[in-house]
């Protein structure tokens, strides 16, 4: 009598379940091999212990210790982009020939443009000189497409009472804001003005000389954004831009 054929039980053979198991387990690998690719190294670490221990083999005997958090309020802005800045507006200044006209400097933390008085007004006044409107152009000029703010800022001498150089100040700094609002070289969103008086002065006031370098506007570019997020200026001067 024929020996009866023993029926197979029904679905997938078992090398077909094991084979399967065998690729989704693969598969789930290169991808989380794949969404490590742009972890920090800390985190890949412990990613790579823990995975390994997964697979049976026994973790790295190296501690991986998280570097203590860092304090990041008004902390310095990478100094690269501000030296970028600073090459930038400088080269412009002396492609423009106002060298004579326009000081660069770095000053308080800022990268700053530094105008003296006489440049913009007649001694004791806070009216524009009609000659300094080709030099206020082309401070827009410069400032406009820089991802930056700008304060404008007023500063006199010590002569005279230290009220009426406030208010001479703080009228200077608001006439040249009204001159580039106007005549529509910068928004309004992106400008500031104030005044100082002869709180701030650069020398002394020992001399005529020293006194006329005190009598200045500048120009303080000021990193954009959130102020209780990114830094007011753009460097620390004692620590240390599509361009």
């Amino acid at each position: 009598m024929a020996r009866k054929q023993k029926k197979e039980a029904p679905g997938a053979p078992m090398w077909m379940v094991t084979f399967s198991d065998m690729v989704t387990l693969l598969l789930t690998f290169f991808v989380l091999m794949l969404s490590m690719a742009n972890m920090d190294q800390v985190k890949f670490d412990k990613a790579s212990d823990s995975l390994a221990g997964a697979f049976g083999v026994l973790a790295s005997s190296r501690k991986t210790e998280a570097a203590p958090p860092r304090v990041v309020s008004y902390a310095p802005i990478d100094d690269d982009f501000t030296s970028r800045v600073y090459r930038r507006i400088k080269t412009k200044i002396n492609e423009l020939k106002l060298n004579k006209k326009i000081e660069l400097v770095k000053d308080r933390g800022a990268v700053v443009l530094r105008v003296d008085e006489a440049v913009l007004f007649a001694s004791g006044s806070s009216r524009l000189d009609p000659a300094a409107d080709p030099i206020l152009r082309k401070v827009a000029e410069l400032v406009r497409p820089l991802p930056l703010n700008m304060k404008i800022e007023g500063h006199t001498d010590n002569r005279g009472s230290e009220m009426a150089n406030w208010e001479l100040s703080v009228n200077r700094a608001v006439a040249v804001l009204r001159f580039f609002a106007t005549q529509q070289l910068l928004p309004l969103n992106r400008l500031s003005a104030t005044g100082y008086g002869s709180q701030k002065p650069l020398f002394p006031n020992n001399s005529d000389r020293e006194r006329a370098l005190n009598r200045r506007v500048e120009f303080v570019l000021e990193n954009q954004g959130d102020p209780n997020q990114e830094l007011p200026y753009l460097i620390d001067a004692n620590d240390q831009a599509p361009f």
